[in-house]
């Protein structure tokens, strides 16, 4: 009797047709009807068609206290350490609540996602960027000035989900466990009080479409980044353990606060709040003053640690220049060293990069444009010429700190 010939059980292609048979008990499978199992998979069931081993590994997160994490924070951003006590203590929470493993009648940990308050170039971005990088978390940047709300031109409140995901690799146990930063939370504050007749789709619209991510919701998100139709299969994403942090620069608070601090006393001014500066005035920072700003009530709410970061001084600015392990002057003279090049700052040239900055009242970034354009023309001409060190001295670059002032004013 002839023996029949090993096939495919599903499609019916015999072994020498296919690159690999798999043989089962009484059956057999294809390659090719593998792969194409797998994709029916992934699209029919979405997130629990990830594999197991995916979620495992992302189950639980190594963590550092929060000494640690302060640290670690150190060696990046230079001063804001109340700010630095605050997302360690928050962040450390955040992530043992999720590694703890509640019983049945165990108390209930809710989240505590933050809201950051400062002046632009202060380090809010830095910030969350180098806690990120400590946790090996995914994380990404969204800009809430771009959000609209969901029916109208522009980016709905659930992108801020994709661009986790994408940073993630499309590993949804991973994305759910990340950090997502919403930066320019105060651009989509309330335009005023009053209720207007027209929509606010970039505004209040854009609080309240945020409220459900912050809280904690299942996000249908377009798969591989695409856009959403009705018919399509969606990836679906629990946003209830990601940790939300938003930043703001609130440009205006300090009039708020200021108006607030004083109405609390009787009659004239005390003399502690004649002499009360920026920095001051700043750590005053409540949630009325958010709700006066034009936050509604129910946002300011799903973000319960508030934090401020205060006002960079001179030497605050020139430390960000000369300390940290990102020091601007660190990246130039590597960058130098890398063509063979001895670079050299003369310190008057410190000195007054940091007073253009102070007086541009930018922060970190106005240190970052001072410095690309003072040296742009030597990082244009130099790897040209054969010399082995070069001296920035206050005079060659004089004309050129002249002409950043000009431009400013």
């Amino acid at each position: 009797m002839k023996t029949k010939e090993a096939h495919c059980s599903f499609c019916g292609k015999p072994r020498e047709e296919a690159l690999m048979l798999i043989s089962g008990i009484e059956a057999h499978i294809c390659d090719n009807c593998v792969e194409q199992a797998e994709k029916i998979i992934e699209s029919e069931l979405g997130t629990a068609g990830k594999s197991k081993e995916s979620a495992d590994k992302s189950e639980s997160i190594k963590l550092l206290k929060p000494e640690e994490i302060k640290k670690s924070l150190d060696e990046y951003v230079i001063g804001q350490d109340q700010a630095k006590k605050v997302l360690s203590v928050a962040v450390y929470n955040h992530y043992k609540r999720l590694n703890h493993r509640a019983g049945v009648n165990d108390v209930e940990l809710e989240k505590s996602n933050i809201l950051m308050v400062g002046e632009t170039g202060t380090g809010k971005t830095l910030l969350v960027k180098t806690l990120a990088r400590t946790l090996k978390v995914p994380f990404c940047i969204a800009d809430a000035t771009v959000l609209t709300e969901a029916g109208y031109v522009g980016e709905d409140v659930e992108s801020v989900i994709s661009r986790l995901l994408q940073a993630a690799e499309y590993d949804v146990a991973a994305a759910e466990r990340g950090i997502v930063y919403i930066d320019e939370i105060d651009k989509i504050a309330r335009k005023g009080d009053n209720p207007s007749i027209s929509r606010d789709v970039s505004g209040e619209g854009v609080q309240q479409g945020l409220l459900k991510l912050l809280e904690g919701t299942i996000a249908n998100i377009a798969p591989e980044g695409g856009r959403k139709h009705p018919d399509q299969k969606y990836v679906k994403v629990d946003t209830s353990n990601i940790l939300f942090i938003c930043g703001g620069a609130f440009d205006g608070i300090a009039q708020i606060i200021s108006r607030r601090v004083q109405s609390n006393g009787v009659g004239f001014k005390t003399e502690k709040q004649n002499k009360m500066n920026d920095s001051d005035i700043i750590s005053n920072v409540a949630p009325a003053d958010l709700k006066s700003y034009g936050l509604i009530p129910e946002i300011i709410g799903r973000m319960p640690v508030l934090t401020y970061l205060s006002p960079l001084d001179k030497d605050a600015l020139r430390n960000i220049l000369l300390k940290p392990k990102n020091a601007l002057i660190k990246q130039y003279v590597k960058l130098f060293e890398m063509e063979g090049i001895k670079l050299k700052f003369d310190d008057l040239v410190i000195e007054k990069i940091v007073d253009k900055a102070f007086e541009f009242r930018l922060g970190a970034r106005g240190l970052r444009s001072i410095c690309e354009s003072i040296m742009l023309d030597y990082m244009y001409e130099m790897p040209s010429k054969k010399i082995k060190e070069l001296n920035i001295t206050l005079d060659s670059v004089i004309l050129k700190l002249d002409n950043i002032e000009n431009k400013a004013a």
